[in-house]
C-alpha cells in the first residue's frame, strides 16, 4: 500500500484550489468592481467586510489590517500595552505571536501549555503570576525574571480551538492584566463560558483579538490580510489610526502610526468567502469526527486531538501525536499523502530568541509535544474516502513498526522506511 501513487491518487495537505474555482465568478466580480471604481485602499469594500466580520464574531467592531501580525500588534498597542512591558504567552505557537509583542515594544515571557489542548494552561499561568512575579511599592505586578511590569496575557487559540478562557480571564482580572486573544487560527471557534452560561465566539472575550486571513486559514484571503476585533470603541478608533500612519483625518496625524491598511480587493474577496465560512467550518468538524472514529483502529499508536466539552473547535489543523513522527511522515509522503508539523521548534528554543535566556527543560509539555505532533490533511472538501486511505496508511505504518519491535529490531526514526 505504501508504494508510489499517481498524482490523481495523492492526497494534499491542503486544497486551496477547489474553493476558489467554485467561487471564481463572484471573486472575479470583486476584482472587476475594484478596477472600475479605482478604490484600491480602504473605502466601502473594506468597511463592508469589517461590519460583516464583526457580526460573525459577535463583537461591536472589527478593524481590517494588512496581516494577522499587524492585527495583534495594533490590538496590543491600542489596548494599552506600553514599551518595556511584559506580555505573557505560550512558546507553542507561530513566531508572529511574539513578533507582535516585541514590535509593540514589549517583552514576551512564556508559560507552558495544556498537554491535551496544546493551548495555554491556566494552572501554569496562575503559577507564573503567583511565583514568578512580585508586586512593587506602586502596586504594579513585576516579573522577577526581567524586572519589568507585566501588563497583558495573550492566549493563543491554536489549531482552531479556543484556550480555556474563563480561568484565564479570572486571573487577568485579579492581577489587573489585559487579555488580547490571538485568534489567528480560530475564525468561528466557540467556547462555553461557565461564567456567562453561554457559547462565546473567538475574538469576543478579551479586550481585543487578532485574526489572520493568510490564504491557508479557514477564512483566507488571496494574499496577506488580517483583522482585529474589539467591543471597545476607543480601541477600535486607535487601531484605525495605527494602521493608517496615525491619521485621524487625512494629513492630520494624532500619533505616529504604521502602514497596515488592507487592500479593498482582499476585503472584497474575504467578504465573498465569509458567507461560506460557517459551512466550511461545519465540514471541518465533520471531517474531524470522521478522523476520530477511523483512528480508533490504530489502538493509541496515534493520538487524535482532544476537544473538551466547553469547546467547539473549527479544526484549522488536525494535529495528532505519535512516538515516531519522522517515520510516519516519511511513510505518508511515499504514499502520496501530505502532512506537516505545527510547530517543530518551540519559540523559547528558537535561535531568534537566544537572548531571552530560556533553555531546554523550561517548558517540558511544549517540548515533548513539539517532537510528537503531526498535522494530517484537513480541508472542507476532504472526502471520507481520502480520510480512510490516510488512516489505512497510518495503520500500515504502525503495524509495521510493531512487527519490527516484536522482532527486536531497533526502530530508529524513519529508518524502517529508509531501508525499504
Amino acid at each position: 500500500m505504501s508504494g508510489s501513487h499517481s498524482v490523481a491518487n495523492s492526497i494534499p495537505f491542503l486544497d486551496l484550489v477547489t474553493p476558489h474555482v467554485e467561487l471564481e465568478q463572484e471573486l472575479t466580480e470583486v476584482f472587476q468592481k475594484t478596477l472600475r471604481t479605482a478604490g484600491f485602499i480602504g473605502g466601502p469594500m473594506v468597511e463592508d467586510f469589517e461590519k460583516a466580520f464583526a457580526a460573525f464574531c459577535d463583537v461591536r467592531s472589527s478593524v481590517a489590517v494588512s496581516s494577522g501580525t499587524d492585527a495583534l500588534r495594533f490590538a496590543l498597542m491600542a489596548s494599552g500595552v506600553k514599551p518595556g512591558d511584559v506580555v505573557v504567552t505560550v512558546p507553542h505557537t507561530f513566531i508572529a505571536t511574539t513578533e507582535a509583542i516585541s514590535q509593540a515594544g514589549a517583552l514576551p515571557e512564556f508559560v507552558d501549555i495544556d498537554e491535551q489542548t496544546y493551548n495555554m494552561d491556566p494552572a501554569k499561568l496562575a503559577e507564573y503570576l503567583e511565583k514568578q512575579c512580585t508586586v512593587n511599592d506602586a502596586g504594579a505586578l513585576m516579573s522577577r525574571r526581567s524586572g519589568r511590569p507585566v501588563s497583558a496575557v495573550v492566549p493563543v487559540h491554536l489549531y482552531g480551538q479556543m484556550a480555556d478562557m474563563d480561568p484565564i480571564l479570572e486571573l487577568a482580572e485579579r492581577y489587573h492584566l489585559l487579555v488580547i486573544e490571538d485568534a489567528c487560527q480560530a475564525h468561528g471557534a466557540e467556547y462555553f463560558s461557565r461564567k456567562h452560561n453561554r457559547w462565546m465566539k473567538a475574538g469576543s472575550m478579551g479586550r481585543a483579538a487578532a485574526f489572520s486571513f493568510y490564504p491557508g486559514k479557514n477564512l483566507g484571503a488571496c494574499g496577506e490580510a488580517g483583522a482585529a476585533t474589539t467591543n471597545d470603541p476607543g480601541i477600535a478608533k486607535t487601531m484605525k489610526m495605527l494602521r493608517d500612519h496615525g491619521q485621524a483625518t487625512k494629513y492630520y496625524h494624532d500619533v505616529e502610526g504604521y502602514n497596515g491598511r488592507l487592500d479593498s480587493i482582499q476585503a472584497g474577496l474575504l467578504r465573498v468567502k465569509l458567507a461560506h465560512l460557517a459551512k466550511w467550518n461545519a465540514q471541518r468538524r465533520e471531517r474531524a469526527a470522521e478522523y476520530k472514529q477511523l483512528l480508533k483502529s490504530v489502538n493509541g499508536a496515534v493520538v487524535p486531538p482532544c476537544e473538551p466539552s466547553w469547546s467547539r473547535a473549527v479544526y484549522h489543523l488536525y494535529v495528532v501525536r505519535t512516538a515516531d513522527r519522522e517515520g510516519l511522515m516519511d511513510h505518508l509522503k511515499k504514499a502520496g499523502i501530505g502532512s506537516g508539523i505545527h510547530y517543530p521548534i518551540p519559540l523559547h528554543l528558537q535561535k531568534a530568541y537566544v537572548s531571552m535566556n530560556y533553555g531546554l527543560g523550561d517548558f517540558p509539555v511544549t517540548e515533548k509535544a513539539a517532537t510528537e505532533i503531526v498535522s494530517l490533511p484537513m480541508f472542507p472538501t476532504l472526502t471520507a474516502g481520502q480520510q480512510a486511505r490516510v488512516v489505512e496508511e497510518i495503520l500500515n505504518f504502525t503495524s509495521m513498526t510493531a512487527r519490527k519491535q516484536v522482532e527486536n529490531e531497533p526502530v530508529i526514526l524513519g529508518a524502517a522506511n529508509r531501508r525499504a
